[in-house]
């Protein structure tokens, strides 16, 4: 038994490990976007739909022992795809597109391995339950989510900062080995066992016992709710993850909490109770309730009225939602799971559903809304769904009121939040010039007046992140403010230089809405790198910088580092780094190799300056200890006007230009915390740990 729990805790472990190791072994190679993320969870889900169909496939069709030579095999050819570390070959061209090289990447470089340790839960559950019939298969289902739980706990706080990107593939891979060793010797021993049952329907190679819960067949409802169920928990989880993250607050790491308080619910309903009707820690009459409230509070704190709810007030509120509406999803597949030799059958409808849930998430909605909808829609589908499985599913220790009444307080419920939510699309839509949605998230730009209004200003936010403003009253316009206004580190650099230089070369990374531009005079060229093809269009079509401005403007669409790299000496009298701003840091833009790029397109008397404005980074020693390392020096300017609260900005500034530093305008530069133990970051070692605030 030691055998089978051992190669379901290893496989679960290294099952969510290898996602964050070759995400950030990409991450630089696709603009480092938070889409990078949500494009490879789509990969792995449907790899562990492939694998889970799989197992059933096998468990069915095949003897234990045919099993057990194939998976053998699949095992030992699955090791020539070691190590896992993606080929340079596979890095994007300026105008390619990002999201399908991204899949054909992940499959070339761990779609074997990946997959086999998908099949490794239901596979070995069913090998288990053979060998012993009498014993609680699903439990090792609670064991594989925890493993899952404590790799994904470990990886950010211990494995990260401590071995670099290559020797995490290398380690991992080594530990592959030992999981391949594992269920190959699992195989085998399942297939040395006396079958149980030789003319059970559905078990007849496979001789899986009765076990738990019976021998009931499941019937066509039943396949219908596991796929519902399954789908709703996969689709609030990504719903409830994307609004907390883009629309609440962008914190480093928060997305962490939703997905633990996910795998948390399946090992409390997985953990105690084995017959059907039964699931853990999970009780209908105590959830439900539960629910009906968080939905309405929810739907209530998304009102207009609640806009920019306080985020003490709505983290904690969104993440008890999250948690009640999974415990109902998960607890209610746990009451109906059936027979074990059923259930390889069961995880194939769970995968079904769980990337049904991810492609609505991450492929579909970003082609239909323009704006983050799902969040409304898992809110109602979970108010409808709860209506429906509290009159039909079974449920003996329901009180007989409580599920007469259920259904109808349920969809009075689903019916309040509607109004609610109404009033939140409404909000999404009002004072939006334009709402836009794509790979990379959603845009919206926002004008609060009329255009002749000369207090109106009109902006790009995308999530909770302001990209800049620009006056819409037409004396004003094209008038550098807010971030890069008059006082701040950058526009001191560029008048320093603008005096000592008849015109000035000036490269961008980061466009925003071209606020940079504004500063350039006749005969200056400002070189603007920009991933995100839609931010051009829309700084071109909504704002007036770009176009209104006296420089002349290039635009290079594409990864700025990845652009920088493939341009000749550009001789650079100031470049801007300015992606900093939200908690998806483009780690690839701040290590030592992209300084000495930088330093390679600038002039010997250059500067660059980095935007390290963050509430939740601090950025600023970590940029001082690169130009250190460079033989650079590094100097940092804040500035906070009391006219503008949205004027405050930090700006580092790295060059070796001694008369620059000793001009008076950066005389008096901001002290630069010390935080012990920082270590210089490269593209083998980066951890937003480092620097969190």
């Amino acid at each position: 038994m030691i055998l089978f729990a051992a190669t379901i805790f290893t496989s679960a472990f290294l099952l969510f490990l290898v996602q964050p190791i070759i995400a950030k072994q990409i991450l630089p190679w696709f603009g480092g976007s938070a889409a990078v993320w949500t494009t490879c969870m789509v990969f792995f889900q449907f790899v562990l739909l492939a694998g889970y169909a799989y197992s059933d496939g096998v468990v069915r069709k095949f003897a234990p022992r045919t099993q057990a030579i194939l998976h053998t095999v699949l095992v030992i050819a699955s090791l020539a795809c070691l190590p896992i570390i993606a080929s340079e070959s596979w890095k994007p061209q300026a105008d390619s597109e990002p999201a399908m090289r991204i899949l054909l990447l992940l499959g070339a470089t761990v779609g074997l391995p990946y997959l086999l340790l998908s099949t490794t839960g239901p596979l070995v559950q069913a090998w288990f339950a053979r060998r012993y019939p009498q014993a609680k298969v699903y439990r090792l289902f609670a064991l594989s989510n925890f493993a899952s739980l404590l790799s994904l706990l470990a990886y950010p706080p211990l494995i990260e900062p401590r071995v670099t990107l290559t020797w995490q593939a290398w380690v991992w891979s080594g530990t592959y080995v030992v999981f391949g060793l594992l269920v190959i010797a699992s195989a085998w021993h399942a297939a040395s066992a006396q079958p149980v049952t030789t003319a059970a329907q559905g078990g007849i190679a496979s001789g899986i016992s009765e076990g738990e819960t019976g021998s009931t067949a499941p019937t066509p409802r039943d396949y219908l709710l596991w796929f519902l169920l399954a789908a709703l928990g996969s689709l609030i989880l990504l719903s409830f993850t994307n609004h907390i993250t883009q629309n609440v607050a962008s914190v480093p790491f928060l997305w962490i909490v939703p997905l633990v308080l996910y795998l948390v619910t399946f090992i409390l309903v997985f953990d105690v109770g084995s017959s059907r009707g039964r699931s853990g820690w999970y009780y209908r009459p105590v959830f439900l309730p539960l629910l009906f409230g968080l939905i309405v509070a929810i739907a209530y704190g998304l009102d207009d009225s609640f806009a920019y709810l306080n985020v003490h007030v709505a983290i904690p509120l969104f993440c008890a939602g999250l948690f009640v509406a999974c415990m109902f999803c998960h607890g209610e597949l746990a009451a109906l799971r059936p027979s074990p030799k059923y259930l390889t059958r069961f995880y194939l409808m769970l995968s079904i559903g769980g990337a049904a849930g991810g492609l609505m998430v991450g492929v579909v909605a970003p082609l239909v809304f323009k704006t983050f909808l799902e969040l409304p829609l898992a809110l109602i589908a979970c108010g409808l769904l709860a209506a429906w499985v509290s009159w039909i599913a079974p449920g003996s220790s329901t009180p007989k009121f409580l599920k007469l009444g259920t259904p109808l307080v349920s969809v009075a419920v689903t019916a309040v939040a509607c109004w609610y939510l109404w009033s939140y699309v409404s909000y999404q839509y009002r004072d939006a010039l334009l709402l836009h949605r794509d790979f990379y998230g959603t845009l919206r730009v926002k004008q609060d007046g009329p255009d002749s209004g000369p207090e109106t200003k009109r902006s790009l936010v995308h999530g909770v992140i302001n990209h800049g403003y620009e006056s819409t009253y037409e004396p004003l316009r094209g008038e550098p403010i807010s971030y890069f206004g008059p006082g701040t580190g950058i526009a001191r650099v560029l008048a320093f230089l603008g005096e000592e230089r008849p015109a000035l070369r000036v490269g961008v990374i980061g466009l925003g809405v071209g606020s940079l531009a504004g500063w350039g005079r006749t005969g200056d060229t400002y070189r603007i790198y920009e991933l995100v093809p839609a931010v051009l269009e829309i700084a071109k079509s909504h704002f007036w910088y770009l176009t209104g401005s006296k420089a002349t403007i290039e635009a290079v669409l594409g990864d700025g580092r990845q652009s920088l790299e493939r341009d000749p000496p550009q001789n650079f009298d100031m470049l801007s780094i300015d992606a900093f701003s939200s908690d998806a840091i483009p780690m690839h833009l701040m290590t030592r190799e992209a300084l000495r790029l930088y330093k390679s397109q600038i002039k010997p008397d250059g500067a660059i300056v980095y935007n390290v404005t963050n509430r939740f980074i601090n950025l600023a020693p970590m940029v001082k200890l690169l130009a250190e390392a460079e033989g650079m020096k590094a100097i940092l300017i804040s500035h906070s006007p009391d006219t503008d609260e949205y004027n405050y900005t930090d700006y580092m500034i790295v060059t070796n230009n001694e008369k620059l530093l000793a001009n008076e305008r950066f005389r008096e530069p901001a002290e630069i915390d010390k935080l012990p133990g920082l270590k210089v970051w490269t593209d083998e070692y980066n951890n937003l740990f480092d620097v969190l605030r």
